[in-house]
């Protein structure tokens, strides 16, 4: 019996060229391991992901949780007749991080029909749990946002 959550199974390397200039890759996001029904990323804590006062910036943790979510819910669709589209974004930041990097695990709460929902928990070099996030990626036709 397969209990894996993804349709097809995650290839890193195509996962990791999806964040080609965008965001992600500013912010220097990499997808670093998936199992059976998590997907996991890491994001540095530097000079591009910190605030004023050298700590790392809510955003950054958003962001991160975000693109998570977003590549976790086209991983559970078709596609080539889908895509999913963030609606609601919520974080708590827990714990201040300075630096090293932060790591992100991304597991479903729901991920059935039009709306996803999922959880991000960020993760310090410690293993300490820096920041939980919940995420809403509604689906839609690929060909009607796709150019």
């Amino acid at each position: 019996m397969d209990l894996s959550i993804w349709k097809n199974t995650p290839n890193l390397q195509a996962i990791n060229e999806l964040n080609k200039n965008t965001l992600g890759e500013t912010l220097g996001i990499e997808f670093t391991d998936f199992g059976d029904n998590f997907l996991t990323a890491t994001m540095r804590v530097d000079e591009k992901t910190k605030q004023p006062f050298g700590l790392l910036h809510g955003g950054a943790n958003v962001a991160l949780a975000e693109t998570l979510g977003s590549v976790a819910s086209l991983l559970v669709v078709n596609q080539e007749l889908f895509i999913g589209v963030g609606v609601e974004i919520n974080a708590n930041h827990l714990k201040a991080v300075f630096m090293g990097k932060v790591t992100g695990i991304c597991k479903p709460l729901h991920i059935e029909g039009k709306n996803h929902v999922w959880e991000i928990k960020i993760y310090n070099d410690e293993q300490e749990l820096t920041c939980i996030s919940r995420f809403t990626c509604t689906i839609i036709p690929k060909n009607k946002w796709v150019k």
